[in-house]
């Protein structure tokens, strides 16, 4: 059993990298698991939405309940629609899922799920087979990544605004318009990951560089691919063996499992960082466009913002990533690999992003389920 002091073992056995870089990496004892909230969020985390959201007590309550139902509604929903399925996201103006659909005759189904709804002109599998057009075009730099966005119908190509003049970007968007309904979007700044040189803290090392836990996982834990290739050591916040990288895949994915060597264990558990209580994981059911999500990270500790897109190809200067979903949340260097939740359930790793947690941005990050059944892993829940 390994030595903790006082402060760490407030953060034992928390194998989970908040954040995107450094992460505070689970000690080896057997600290208890924190106790199931009877209210339906930790007044922590409730004062974090309210912060990064706008939101008051009440309303963040109200909010959480009201992303949970459009969950299950959006499975039924497109269960229901088939074909016609056009997309789907959370309003937070109404608490209502809106489905978009392309035939009219499916509306009063739709609705009787409880859900809004929205006649649009291409169906869900179309903007998909547009995107994946994409996917095989080689983008250059000004060209910042794409996804699906159900809210105009098209695929929505961001491009860096000091490059969108460039050659290759206008020949890349004339590319993309001709596979498809496509809608341009400016951005201030290029996507970058998120990791960070060894500092203090409790990270853990890979090299020199460091990088957060992101979910307890049986036998390890997973991370972000970009933090290390596989068979690569694992040091712990004190310096000592604590695992190896046993899969990665950066670019084109951006994920990594660690298996941990004896003296070091699991739990699920996120960070709280004195800001919210330590979070219970108990699922990885995925949230829906729209929903509330929240990110724990070393660096920038526990933030919130909301998913503005999914399966977004994402064009950072190593390479694209596919299947990436963008959320509002900031972050910034050294909190790359850690966890995004939504309420109780996980959703991915932090890859990367722009901005940071002064000024604002965006963050990708790579969903969890994917991961897991990528390396046949178990997510560890509560």
């Amino acid at each position: 059993m390994k030595r903790t002091t006082p402060l760490r073992a407030a953060l034992t056995a928390l194998l989970l990298t908040v954040g995107l870089g450094a992460a505070h990496v689970g000690m080896a004892s057997a600290a208890p698991l924190p106790e199931p909230a009877a209210a339906p969020a930790s007044a922590g985390l409730l004062d974090a939405m309210r912060r990064d959201l706008g939101l008051t007590a009440a309303e963040a309550e109200e909010r959480l309940s009201a992303e949970k139902t459009a969950v299950e509604v959006e499975k039924a929903a497109r269960q229901r629609t088939g074909a016609a399925y056009g997309g789907s996201w959370f309003d937070p103006a109404t608490g209502r899922l809106v489905v978009a659909v392309t035939d009219r005759a499916e509306e009063a189904e739709v609705r009787a799920l409880g859900a809004d709804t929205r006649l649009v002109r291409h169906n869900a599998a179309a903007l998909d087979r547009a995107k994946a057009r994409l996917d095989t075009l080689h983008a250059p730099a000004g060209v910042a990544g794409w996804h699906v966005d159900p809210k105009t119908n098209s695929v929505v190509v961001d491009v860096v605004r000091a490059e969108r003049r460039d050659p290759d970007v206008r020949s890349f968007v004339d590319r993309a318009r001709a596979g498809g309904p496509v809608t341009v979007v400016e951005k201030a700044q290029p996507p970058r990951t998120y990791a960070a040189g060894t500092v203090g803290g409790d990270p853990y090392y890979t090299g020199n560089v460091r990088c957060s836990i992101g979910f307890s996982v049986y036998g390890g834990f997973v991370t972000a691919g970009h933090c290390g290739q596989a068979g690569a050591a694992v040091r712990g916040w004190d310096g000592s063996a604590m695992g190896t990288f046993q899969g990665s895949s950066f670019p084109g994915d951006d994920y990594a499992y660690v298996s941990i060597h004896s003296g070091w264990w699991t739990v699920p558990v996120v960070l709280g960082w004195g800001t919210i209580p330590d979070q219970l994981v108990r699922g990885s059911a995925e949230a829906p466009v729209g929903a509330s999500i929240c990110r724990s990270g070393s660096t920038t500790h526990w933030r919130c913002g909301t998913v503005l897109a999914k399966n977004e190809t994402v064009n950072y200067s190593q390479g694209a990533v596919y299947q990436m979903t963008k959320t509002s949340v900031c972050a910034e260097g050294g909190d790359s690999g850690g966890s995004f939740l939504s309420g109780d359930q996980a959703q991915g790793v932090t890859s990367g992003g722009w901005g940071n947690c002064s000024s604002g941005g965006e963050t990708w990050f790579q969903p969890v389920n994917e991961i897991l059944g990528r390396y046949g892993l178990r997510l560890h829940t509560a």
